[in-house]
């Protein structure tokens, strides 16, 4: 989440994210309560809840057999061990994902769709505000959906990592064969070269979306399709203060114009089949099952986003940015911008007569901005011990593997020791193509936008599935943050944007338009003397 937080995703977030997981780690059998949230100052601290005494943190661990002797006799404990068991014999993440393509997807699209298709013009002030509380109400349940979710796609993938790297395979290695698994990265992207291939074969050239509407009928109806599915996804950032794809028409044009359709099925099959004959000859038939319940996992996890979370929470956008237009005609707010300053405890009819008050809210967007611009600490408070997996029984003690290998992957352990914890401006190499071009440095999918051309080498803390539809025009990318299972290595292995993740000091030392050379194999950017 955003630092700076709107007071509205503080709510939405904070009450899903505990509900969902709580759900995933109880029906797994994880040794957790869930990740409980906390917004300091704007900024977001997630926590681990332990399942037992959950609120006396303990920064020392207690004697391992004192550990073992609780874990064996904890009611708790003792139901979670069976379940963990029953968990990786049944491995239930493969049902979950045959029903989101079986009709779970299309369940949430449906309803999605229903409240995007509400004419908010036609409705009165107190029709609006109850439209607008729906979509929290429609929000709060699919962020849960969607971290409930994130178990089941996380889950094969760190089972996967944990049979494989005992083979000798390494974990970067191990996650590439994971490339190409996720249509539903690269949909949008083949949804919108189908575009530019209709306006290509008309002969015309287009300056702006209206021009490329007006080509012919079937290209307007296919932007129309494509705008009813994306316009009113979050594209820029997790909060409702950021844009929807369809504000920016500008910006689905750029992405038309400059859609490229990247292949790597045949290349990915080849580095398959050679890891594959590394692995012991007893192990291979797993290693085929595994994989192949990681790659399944790959495209729901990259499905999710968009569907449960973006175009959930744009939908709230909409429906406050016309509340907030509403509220400034009618002389309440300076600023129809101050809507997004508003609690959810304070969206009562009452709104449109009584407080808050313009300038109660101009302060609160005071604080937000400051929030923003500050440089907050990565965590609060000493750590917490973790339980050593020697303690648990071992199937409880394979899930907190798993674990811990999908946060050290995704660059979430906070050490960096994912591939090496390199420094500098060097990091983890995404593809094999060099890249030399003008380096972008943004702190926010927005910003990028604005000074991005297409080719350019974007550089920024992290990606977050809001970078999607920047990283699909920018020539290459780097990032200070994350590991070979982030975002950012994800969307760079499916749109085949060369890469390198965690450049601790990129942020620092690339000077925003700098010629760089983008160098994935080995994972290095080189600052070039500008001729």
């Amino acid at each position: 989440m955003p630092p700076g937080s709107t007071p509205l995703l503080q709510h939405v977030s904070s009450t899903s994210m505990p509900r969902g997981t709580r759900r995933t780690f109880a029906e797994f059998g994880t040794p957790l309560d869930s990740v409980d949230v906390r917004y300091v100052n704007g900024q977001v601290y997630t926590r681990l809840r332990p399942l037992i005494a959950p609120d006396r943190p303990s920064a020392r661990t207690p004697p391992a057999p004192l550990l073992k002797l609780v874990v064996r006799l904890h009611p708790e404990m003792r139901r979670r061990a069976r379940r963990a068991s029953a968990t990786l014999r049944v491995q239930p993440w493969n049902a979950v994902i045959r029903d989101w393509h079986g009709g779970g997807k299309q369940r949430i699209v449906d309803a999605n769709l229903a409240l995007q298709e509400v004419d908010l013009g036609a409705l009165d002030d107190q029709a609006l505000l109850a439209h607008v509380l729906r979509c929290i109400e429609h929000c709060t349940a699919t962020w849960e959906h969607h971290f409930w979710l994130h178990g089941h796609d996380l889950g094969p993938i760190g089972q996967y990592l944990h049979e494989v790297l005992p083979w000798g395979v390494r974990a970067a290695e191990a996650l590439s064969l994971l490339e190409g698994a996720s249509p539903s990265t690269s949909a949008p992207t083949r949804e919108l070269r189908a575009i530019r291939d209709r306006v290509e074969a008309s002969g015309r050239t287009p300056r702006d979306l209206a021009q490329l509407r007006a080509i012919s009928p079937e290209i307007d109806a296919m932007v129309d399709d494509y705008l009813r599915h994306r316009g009113a996804v979050l594209f820029s950032r997790y909060d409702i203060d950021g844009v929807t794809l369809g504000e920016r028409p500008d910006l689905v044009f750029a992405s038309i114009v400059n859609a490229e359709v990247h292949d790597s099925s045949a290349d990915v099959a080849e580095r398959i089949a050679a890891v594959r004959a590394r692995v012991p000859e007893a192990h291979r038939a797993r290693f085929d099952e595994v994989l192949g319940q990681a790659r399944a996992a790959m495209d729901l996890r990259d499905d999710n986003g968009p569907t449960t979370a973006e175009w959930p929470l744009g939908l709230v956008r909409l429906a406050m940015v016309e509340l907030g237009r509403r509220l400034a005609a009618s002389g309440r707010l300076a600023s129809a911008d101050l809507v997004f300053e508003l609690r959810h405890d304070e969206l009562v009819p009452a709104l449109f007569t009584s407080a808050p008050t313009s300038d109660e809210l101009a302060q609160r967007a005071e604080v937000r901005r400051r929030q923003k611009a500050t440089d907050a600490p990565l965590t609060l408070g000493p750590p917490e011990s973790a339980p050593p997996p020697d303690v648990l029984p071992r199937d409880l003690a394979t899930f907190v593997s798993m674990v811990q290998l999908v946060m050290s992957h995704m660059g979430m352990d906070g050490d960096g020791s994912a591939d090496g914890g390199r420094d500098g401006l060097a990091g983890i190499g995404i593809g094999t193509r060099t890249v030399r071009a003008r380096a972008r440095v943004a702190d926010s999918p927005e910003a990028a936008l604005d000074v991005l051309e297409p080719g350019d080498v974007l550089v920024v803390a992290g990606t977050t599935p809001a970078y999607n539809l920047v990283l699909s025009i920018a020539g290459g990318v780097v990032t200070a943050d994350g590991g070979p299972m982030s975002h950012a290595a994800v969307i760079a292995r499916e749109l085949g944007i060369p890469a390198v993740i965690g450049a601790r000091a990129a942020l620092v030392d690339i000077p925003d338009g700098a010629l760089v050379e983008l160098d994935p194999v080995a994972g290095t950017v080189t600052v070039l003397p500008d001729t």
